[in-house]
Formats: C-alpha cells, structure tokens, sequence
C-alpha cells in the first residue's frame, strides 16, 4: 500500500469516527481534504460518496441493535433523496468545478450555521412524534440533490431541517445516519457508471469508514452529549470553508 493510501485509510477513519459522533456523514469535510492530498474533484466527490455509505452504514448497525432507529419517519427521506441524487450527480457534470466549489462552500456554510447556533426548542419540549410524509420527503429531495451534486452525503441538511420540524434530535441522528447511505450511493454508483473510477481509493476509504461510523457512533451514544459534539462539527465544516474560500480566492 503506497503512502497516498495510507494517508487515505487514516483521513478516513478519522472523519468518519469524528462526524459519527453528531450523526452525520463526513463527506462534506473530507472532499476538500482529499483534494488538498492530491486526488482530484472528479474522484473525491465519488469517493466522499463511498465513505458516507459504509460509515453511515456502520452507524446504522450500531443503531440497529440499540434500538434507536425510527424507520417509518426516515423512509420518506430515504425514497425521495433516491430518486433525485442520481440527478444531482448526473448534473454535476454539467457545472465548472469553480462553481461546484461556491456550492460546496455554501453547503458548508449552511450546515455549520446550523450546528453552531440552531438551539430548537427550550424548556419541558414534547418532541413529535407523528410519521408525516411531505415534510420528510422535501427534506430527501433537498438533501439526495446536494448529496449527488456535490458529493457530501446530505447529513447536514437532513439533520436540521428535521430538527427544525419538531423532531427529538437524538431520533433524527439515528434517522440521518440511516437515510445518508441510500442517498450516497445512488450518487456513488451513477459517478461510477459515467467513468469516475478509482477502485484502490474507494477499497481502502471505505473499509476504515465503515470501521470509523461504526465506533463513532457507539461512543456518541454511551459517552457524549450530541449537542457539544454538533458544536464541535460546526467549527470543523465552517473552518474547511475558509479553507476552501482561501484558496479559491489566493489561486
């Protein structure tokens, strides 16, 4: 295994363990990252796909056998995000990379903004606990479109958008953590079917994303608070925005 993928088994046992620990895939920090080490746009964005799918896929294990797992609130998010990811990826190739990379630093943006400063509800709050399906699927066609278009899995959409709706936030990180893999790889496997193919990358990214999603998502739920986790991703995503920003602007 040459150095290069190496340092990509460790980016992403590290992401992947990191935002598990919130709920939500690591795609949208780890594609910039991966392009800072030298793989390029157009195999990054599959590749953060392919991580999102198996961390978030362990994630979903672990919450399995919990017992945390509402699957009638999260199948509306996961139908509609199907249908449109694929479009998502598809019209990714239709869009300069410099105006990919705006969309992604707004993506960033929005998610850490949220994270950072939506609180939701204060005080004696009943959580609903209702199975809706409109609000749900809009979120999906919001967040399977961004998942496919720029490579970020959607977590970071789906997870305040459904707090805002009334939803406890410990059920919707188990629900994202469900819905985030069947988005990522309806975008994944359309990338893979228009040519943007690195096999040994998306090997080695996703065994130590499976293994990184699966332990992250086991110590958030023994030993930490969400919220001060969330807080935490939210100064990570805003600080690869600056990041990203920088070096758009110093190119």
């Amino acid at each position: 295994m040459d150095s290069l993928l190496i340092l990509i088994f460790g980016l992403s046992f590290s992401f992947s363990f990191v935002f598990a620990l919130g709920g939500i895939g690591s795609a949208a920090a780890i594609i910039p990252v991966l392009t800072w080490v030298g793989v390029p746009f157009n195999i990054a964005r599959p590749t953060g796909l392919f991580i999102n799918t198996l961390s978030m896929g362990g994630a979903t294990y672990s919450n399995i056998r919990g017992g945390r797992l509402d699957f009638r609130l999260g199948l509306p998010v996961i139908i509609t995000s199907l249908v449109t990811a694929p479009i998502g990826a598809w019209s990714g190739h239709f869009f300069p990379i410099q105006y990919l990379l705006i969309a992604l630093v707004l993506f960033l943006l929005f998610a850490s903004g949220m994270m950072l400063f939506f609180k939701g509800s204060k005080g004696d709050i009943v959580y609903r606990e209702d199975h809706p399906f409109a609000g749900p699927a809009l979120v999906g066609v919001l967040a399977g479109f961004c998942s496919g278009l720029l490579g970020v899995g959607g977590g970071g959409l789906i997870s305040p958008l459904l707090i805002m709706q009334g939803f406890n936030p410990k059920k919707i990180a188990a629900i994202t953590a469900f819905a985030v893999p069947f988005s990522s790889v309806a975008g994944f496997i359309t990338y893979a079917l228009m040519g943007s193919v690195a096999w040994d990358i998306w090997i080695v990214a996703g065994i130590a994303a499976c293994i990184g999603g699966y332990f992250g998502t086991s110590v958030m739920h023994r030993r930490m608070q969400p919220s001060s986790v969330k807080k935490f991703l939210g100064g990570i995503l805003f600080l690869v925005a600056m990041r990203i920003l920088l070096d758009m602007i110093f190119d």
